[in-house]
């Protein structure tokens, strides 16, 4: 590839042909990035009722307007395609480093079309002067751990690598797609809706972004944008919620979902669990401490990030189990299937991401089958022999790995805590209502970080009001998502909101106003909705699981009431 010239560009990668060619962002595209971009090209260039793991879909990386330039938590990256999984749109996003060096390389958008006719997997090498397709055959087999080993050794530790692991191999539909993280462990997964298994159907095992001797990215004012990353960084540092998340991580929000009768327990079939204090943040943090050696209780999941939230947990003996342990896998994982050993749980977490695969989703088809009777819910470790059997490929392992919605369907359990085909997050609908409007409304399918609403200030418990929290929240996440932010910098956003405007004014030369987060943020969902419209999606499918609105959820006794007509019109503004 030809670097000399600065502008950003779209790079085409065929995957049958093993060819790339350069072309210039159109103009639809350019004040897009992220979510809102992967949109667009859906949009534009997707038959919405193409076979997801066809030859017509495309696997699209496109990173956020603000990533690459080491705003602190603002270097995510989006990875999206029509989704195996729910039939739909699908963005998934991830920390780590692709995010940025596919910035410095000058990439607006990567896509990948078609599929290759010879069934051995290739890894594509990028650079500013090459595309090449290798040989995969050292990795070969091999899960995503030892796998990133090999790939720093042969390209060297200063690349970016997305590398899919044996469950993409498998086009298993919860199969996600890693990334490294500064440390260059391949811990920061785009792991919703199955784009592993679409990279998978692509034939490629693994995507190296080489950035070496690629000149920064040009900022249209400098000065005014350095003066913006410093205001921002030390609000950020200031901001008391930037501690709780770098003492306690995500986890802090075992013991206040808890608290709301919202911890999915046993397949969803209770809101509180009686071993919550095992699993706490608390429990966790004095366990990390008193572990030392390897274990962290804050570490960064991008280089340049100053809120830290993330971990390493390690064992009794201090050795790395897995980074991070986060509390949507501690939900699933855990009280959702009766377990109450943080343990178990990290030894869990560590072999599905070797899979390369979805804590939420896997942990939620597994609490389906504890419901069926396949194991004993508080059985970790069987549960932990069920997770080797979908490494393997076993037919058992593979309708594990396929999801909760698949599960269920073999097991005829209506108890099936989908949306879209898409497991939950640990957030219970029946107790925190708008965040269940979301799961239910979302192009996404179930998916807490669409538009999550723990924190409102509403009564949860009551139908009324849930459907605009829901939606102001769906339009600021589908914006942050566009420029490539972390969810962690609400906080700090909500107390400066300029700092958006003034951050892409600076980059691009643009003059937009403070509402462009919002501006970004409906564009974004109207392009979701009617790319879901076109591959047949309806109201019908706006719904949370029938169960949840008949069957009571303890404490409360609460079912989900928020009424249908009013979820139908949550996009209309």
């Amino acid at each position: 590839m030809d670097n000399e010239n600065l502008n950003e560009f779209v790079l085409r990668i065929n995957a049958r042909e093993k060819t790339g060619r350069k072309e210039e962002v159109p103009e639809m595209w350019k004040h897009l990035g992220g979510r809102g971009l992967l949109a667009r090209i859906l949009l534009d260039e997707v038959p919405a009722t193409c076979d997801p793991l066809g030859p017509y879909n495309k696997l699209i990386f496109a990173p956020g307007l603000l990533v690459g330039h080491r705003i602190s938590s603002f270097d995510r990256i989006s990875i999206g395609a029509k989704s195996p999984l729910t039939k739909g749109v699908k963005e998934s996003n991830a920390g780590g480093t692709t995010g940025y060096q596919i910035v410095q390389l000058r990439i607006k958008s990567l896509i990948i079309e078609d599929q290759p006719l010879d069934p051995k997997f290739s890894i594509l090498y990028l650079s500013k002067d090459m595309i090449r397709f290798d040989s995969y055959d050292e990795i070969q087999g091999k899960g995503i751990y030892e796998s990133a080993k090999i790939l720093t050794q042969i390209y060297g530790k200063k690349v970016a690598i997305a590398l899919i692991g044996p469950g993409g191999e498998m086009q298993l539909r919860t199969a996600g797609i890693c990334n490294l993280d500064k440390d260059l462990v391949p811990s920061r997964i785009s792991a919703r809706g199955g784009l592993g298994a679409v990279m998978g159907s692509k034939g490629l095992r693994a995507i190296i972004f080489d950035s070496e001797g690629c000149p920064q990215p040009t900022l249209a004012d400098p000065e005014t944008f350095r003066k913006t990353q410093q205001h921002y960084t030390s609000t950020l540092l200031a901001h008391p919620q930037t501690n709780v998340y770098r003492e306690y991580g995500t986890s802090a929000n075992v013991r206040m979902v808890n608290a709301f009768g919202a911890l999915p327990t046993r397949n969803f079939s209770s809101g509180v669990f009686e071993g919550v204090e095992k699993i706490s943040a608390e429990e966790m943090r004095k366990n990390l401490i008193a572990r030392g050696e390897d274990c962290k209780t804050s570490h960064a999941c991008m280089p340049g990030c100053v809120i830290l939230s993330s971990n390493v947990y390690g064992d009794e003996n201090g050795q790395s189990i897995v980074s991070p342990l986060e509390y949507e896998t501690i939900g699933l994982l855990g009280p959702n299937l009766g377990v109450d050993n943080l343990d178990d749980i990290a030894r869990m977490n560590e072999i599905i991401n070797d899979i390369g695969l979805d804590t939420i989703d896997v942990g939620a088809a597994l609490g389906v089958a504890a419901r069926a009777g396949v194991f004993e819910f508080g059985d970790g470790q069987k549960a932990i022999q069920l997770l080797e059997e979908i490494r393997i490929g076993t037919p058992l392992g593979r309708i594990l790995g396929n999801g909760a919605a698949i599960t269920g369907e073999v097991y005829a359990i209506q108890q099936v805590p989908v949306v879209k085909g898409q497991a939950m997050s640990a957030y219970d609908p029946r107790a925190i209502k708008g965040t269940g409007v979301t799961y239910a409304t979302s192009p996404q399918g179930a998916d807490h970080t669409c538009g999550l609403t723990l924190r409102a200030k509403i009564d949860h418990l009551k139908p009324e009001g849930q459907v605009d929290v829901s939606k102001t929240v769906q339009i600021n996440m589908a914006g942050y998502d566009t420029i490539g932010a972390c969810i962690f910098t609400v906080f700090c956003v909500s107390t400066i909101p300029y700092v958006i405007k003034d951050f892409l004014n600076a980059k691009y030369g643009w003059w937009v106003d403070e509402d462009i987060l919002q501006t970004l943020g409906r564009e974004t969902l109207l392009m979701e909705h009617e790319f879901n419209k076109l591959a047949g999606f309806t109201k019908a499918d706006d719904r949370l699981p029938e169960y949840m609105t008949l069957e009571p959820i303890a404490p409360h006794n609460t079912v989900f009431d928020v009424p249908g007509d009013e979820m139908d019109d949550i996009f209309k503004w």
